[in-house]
């Protein structure tokens, strides 16, 4: 059972606490549904009593009429709770499915994934069950960019402070990830803001300002010329006058108003969720200076960002009215595509440059929440230390982030700094070689992006972070699996050779297309270039030749290794990374496991 203040308890009880606000929202919206159906059919009675058979004033119907109306107020403000707490039953659920290592089912960052990149196809950093979709809780684009730019590219142990200070400012604040999660109705997430940053960045059009007022003017008389005809009785000419005006005036501004509009239209749902997006983070009280900066790049002039996106929301909201029938005659008198250009542009005059910086803090605070959130769920682990110098990684009892917390083997792993710069990992088939590769690379991106790693202790410099665990053949290149390797080492020598920062390299199964006699040899020149450029990494192998590579590098290299036991005609592992090389190998028993004369 898990403590009682565990993610996982904590999860468990809102949840149960969601679920029985739904079960008694759903019970009210019923009793609502049967009283307001008793009040339409009081209605209906009083309304024969008063009009057929005039026993009673025809004022009495305006009760059941009003107590109608009440009634399916409340009913649209229980449903809209109902929705919000469905979205929060969904939040909690999705938390424990991550708690118990299964897919949460939110953004995976497909759209992120580029096979060209030094490390970031070879680490699952995207795509289904990757580090970004066990991270992520943003809601917007604008968060999502800066999450997968952060896992894709190390930062400064300035920064990386700065990002600490913030996640642990943010992560014990669940009920704002709550609301960050439950906000914009069913919106998904990725909401895309860029076109109202293009637009609010837009220049101008240069239009007369009286104009503006002559359109106020004209709209208002015509509703009033209206007025006067149908009700009190004045002549047409009021009519006739005031509309030949208009026609006059906003005539030639259709075709402006429509490109000032165009943008912006539709957008009212959008806008719900980056209001509450920013308001949210806008009242939070925080402590971190970085939060601080944030919250004052959503305020301009001493106004919120999220009023000023709230005033956007009214405009838009007001401009899709003209789509009632009922408001048409209204919309057509008022020359309202014309007059709400007008207001738009001069909200845009005014707030539209400020979008971007608005979105681009949205973004940053989003990657920080989504950081702190996975903190949060993994209160064991902890953040590491990055300090400027020579190239370092130092780990005790390190484990891979996708697995399990209760489930994975943890491992000592040391190598840069005073000691050995490249641990060469010897050990059979299925024993946990390229598993320590991705736990040691995936810390590091966790690290440098200014997370929690999984270990009990990490400190290591700032590494530019490549591998080559996803070489891959190409038929429609023609490309065959060594050349792949051979490309992407290539790559690798080029980071290297940059310096800035030192490359971490983990290669797996290093030139294993090729012969034993040039796989040495190849494996043992790469490596050397690679030191000659500063770097520090791990390089696995079958190959037990390859081992011998440690004494001809100077004590620059160590060899380390898994093993495994073989009982019962099954193979057994322990994970458990061991100094020297490894005694046997599993080939042959595992040929023989499953039926081979071997």
């Amino acid at each position: 059972m898990p403590d009682s203040d565990s993610p996982a308890a904590v999860y468990a009880d809102r949840l149960a606490a969601r679920e029985a606000t739904a079960a008694e929202l759903r019970s009210r919206l019923d009793r609502i549904s049967l009283a307001r159906l008793a009040a339409f059919g009081v209605g209906l009675a009083v309304a024969g009593l008063s009009f057929g058979t005039k026993v009673i004033s025809p004022f009495w119907t305006l009760i059941p009429v009003a107590v109608f109306f009440w009634l399916v107020l409340r009913f649209e403000m229980a449903r809209a709770r109902l929705a919000w707490a469905g979205r929060a039953i969904r939040f909690y659920a999705g938390g424990l499915d991550r708690l118990s290592g299964k897919p949460a089912g939110g953004a995976d960052g497909q759209r992120f994934a580029d096979d060209s990149h030094p490390y970031a196809a070879d680490l699952d950093l995207f795509g289904p069950g990757s580090v970004f979709e066990r991270l992520t809780t943003c809601r917007t684009r604008a968060g999502e960019d800066t999450l997968a730019a952060w896992l894709k590219g190390p930062a400064d142990p300035d920064e990386v402070a700065a990002r600490q200070a913030a996640v642990r400012d943010l992560a014990p604040r669940l009920d704002l990830r709550e609301a960050l999660a439950v906000a914009g109705g069913e919106l998904p997430a990725g909401a895309d803001y860029s076109p109202l940053v293009a637009w609010g960045e837009s220049p101008l059009e240069a239009i007369p300002h009286w104009k503006r007022w002559a359109v106020e003017v004209l709209g208002w008389g015509n509703i009033v010329a209206w007025i006067g005809w149908i009700f009190v009785g004045t002549t047409s000419l009021p009519v006739l006058a005031f509309g030949l005006f208009s026609v006059g005036v906003a005539v030639p501004l259709l075709r402006w108003s429509r490109r000032v509009l165009a943008p912006i239209e539709r957008a009212e749902r959008d806008l719900s969720l980056l209001e509450v997006v920013l308001a949210q983070f806008e009242r939070e009280r925080v402590s971190a200076p970085r939060l601080r900066q944030l919250q004052s790049a959503m305020r301009a002039d001493g106004r919120s960002s999220s009023s000023q996106i709230r005033d956007l929301r009214h405009l838009v909201t007001w401009l899709a009215a003209k789509r009632n029938a009922i408001f048409v005659p209204i919309a057509v008198l008022r020359l309202w595509d014309v007059r709400f250009a007008f207001k738009l542009e001069a909200w845009r005059a005014w707030s539209g440059p400020r979008v971007g910086p608005w979105l681009r803090a949205v973004g940053e605070a989003e990657a920080l929440s989504s950081l702190a959130g996975y903190a949060h769920e993994n209160p064991a682990d902890v953040f590491p230390t990055v300090s400027s110098g020579p190239a370092v990684f130092e780990a005790d009892g390190l484990g891979h982030p996708l697995l399990p917390a209760g489930e994975s083997v943890r491992n000592d792993v040391r190598f840069g700094g005073g000691g050995p710069r490249v641990l060469v990992v010897s050990g059979s088939n299925m024993s946990g070689k390229s598993t320590l590769l991705r736990a040691v690379g995936v810390n590091t991106v966790l690290a440098l992006a200014g997370g929690v790693v999984r270990a009990r202790g990490l400190g290591l410099s700032p590494l530019a972070v490549g591998a080559t665990m996803r070489v891959q053949d190409s038929l429609q290149a023609g490309r065959s699996r060594f050349f792949a390797e051979v490309t992407k080492i290539r790559q690798l020598l080029d980071v290297a050779a940059a310096n800035v920062p030192p490359l971490l390299f983990l290669l797996d199964e290093v030139f294993s297309g090729t012969n034993s006699a040039d796989r040495v040899a190849g494996a043992e020149g790469v490596l050397r270039a690679l030191l000659d450029a500063g770097a520090v990494g791990l390089v696995t192998t079958h190959d037990l030749a390859l081992t011998g590579v440690t004494g001809r590098l100077g004590g620059q290299a160590t060899n380390v290794h898994f093993c495994d036991g073989f009982a019962g005609g099954e193979l057994h592992f322990d994970y458990t990374m061991r100094p020297g090389v490894v005694p046997h190998g599993n080939g042959l028993a595992l040929m023989r496991a499953v039926g081979l004369q071997v």
